[in-house]
């Protein structure tokens, strides 16, 4: 780390609004309702701190409902919240009468204070957190009595450490995770093109048997024609050699080369069957005409079905779920969704799932979107183009 770093990191702590906080994984229904019951908490923790200074005037009930704001903030900016609390404790510090023996820092104050510490050394970068706990240790000798300054510095000095450990082994899972995904990505991406090469080799194979035995079926046919034939032919087997090197490069040395028919629409409702023998309740409902869908589409679509199928078995045991396909102005139109379960599952590693569906859309330049619904479900929905017109 260069000297310019450590003193961007330095002028942060002290008008930067620092990195914004990362809560934990939480379920659904405080992710809707966490910021006003947040909210409320923090306004009910202020009222009863302005009530413990009722005698104290005006000014200190202020500096009192002061000094529990900056909960209010913890998640979001948490380096803003924990300067809102250096100047509410400056400012109880000054307006404390001469000679009091008294802390003058309301009762609410400190464990908020402490709170907000944790939460800048959870989250900040490691000299931002040092100048937070020197900033913090200054406090600390000016405001408090010479024989406590030892114990207090000690107790910040070990919740910044556990702070930034927390940082660390988050980043550090953050980093793994993103590691796997882009491994998972290549893997998905090698394994699509191995299935669109068995896609478009049986029409390229036609195209070369058609082209070879156009003039036996066509009876009497020109020489330019015939011709002509020959060279489409010629081009089509030459791009099939060019394809099964491509597909030598992308396939590991103990890989068997697949010769089952890929999946398509048509086969929507076998996978269905078998997801309802598991105990699934799942209705569909299937694209009335799919011929009109090139086989590389259809294949997408099924395989984002069942991978969908499948997190809703694993993360929704007992959930409704429905699949929907429809044809729209811009191509193939799918959707899964699962209702709310009652039986939730214990949180899961995330797995690479959504990474295949993800990179099969993009390799069509169509558009997949995941994420929880406003009822407690959680919908897969994707826009896959049909021809090049929608694309």
């Amino acid at each position: 780390m260069d000297s310019r770093t450590i003193r961007d990191d330095l002028r942060v702590v002290a008008t930067g609004a620092g990195l914004p906080g990362t809560p934990p994984r939480r379920p659904w229904i405080v992710r809707r309702y966490g910021l006003p019951l947040l909210l409320m908490f923090t306004l009910a923790l202020g009222m009863g701190a302005v009530s413990g200074v009722q005698k104290g005037g005006w000014a200190v009930q202020m500096l009192a409902f002061a000094g529990v704001v900056p909960l209010a903030l913890l998640w979001y900016r948490p380096l803003v919240a924990w300067r809102i609390a250096v100047v509410v404790a400056a400012l109880c510090e000054l307006s404390a009468a001469p000679g009091s023996t008294i802390w003058p820092w309301p009762p609410a104050s400190i464990p908020v204070y402490l709170v907000v510490f944790f939460g800048v050394a959870a989250t900040q970068r490691a000299i931002v957190t040092i100048g937070v706990w020197a900033v913090s240790c200054g406090l600390v000798i000016w405001q408090v009595n010479g024989e406590n300054e030892p114990g207090i510095i000690i107790f910040l000095t070990v919740v910044a450490l556990v702070g930034d450990q927390v940082q660390r082994r988050r980043r550090a899972q953050r980093e793994l995770r993103s590691a796997e995904e882009r491994g998972a990505a290549l893997a998905e991406r090698t394994r699509i093109a191995r299935e669109l090469h068995d896609v478009v080799a049986h029409h390229m194979s036609m195209i070369a048997v058609r082209a070879e035995t156009a003039q036996y079926r066509l009876g009497d046919v020109a020489e330019p024609v015939r011709d002509e034939f020959g060279q489409i032919s010629a081009a089509a087997r030459e791009g099939l050699v060019e394809m099964r090197r491509l597909l030598g490069v992308l396939r590991s040395e103990n890989q068997e080369t697949l010769t089952a028919p890929q999946p398509g629409l048509a086969d929507l409702a076998d996978l269905v069957d078998t997801a309802r023998a598991a105990g699934a309740t799942i209705t569909l409902s299937p694209l009335g005409d799919p011929d009109g869908v090139p086989p590389a589409v259809q294949l997408t679509a099924y395989r984002i079905v069942q991978e969908a199928l499948s997190n809703a078995g694993r993360h929704a045991p007992g959930a409704p779920v429905s699949v929907v396909l429809t044809r729209v102005h811009n191509g193939l139109d799918v959707s899964v969704r699962n209702g709310p379960t009652a039986r939730p599952t214990t949180e899961a590693v995330p797995g690479h799932g959504l990474s295949g569906m993800r990179e099969r859309a993009a390799m069509l330049d169509g558009e997949l979107t995941v994420g929880p619904d406003s009822d407690g479900g959680f919908e897969v929905h994707a826009v896959l183009p049909v021809s090049e017109g929608d694309r």
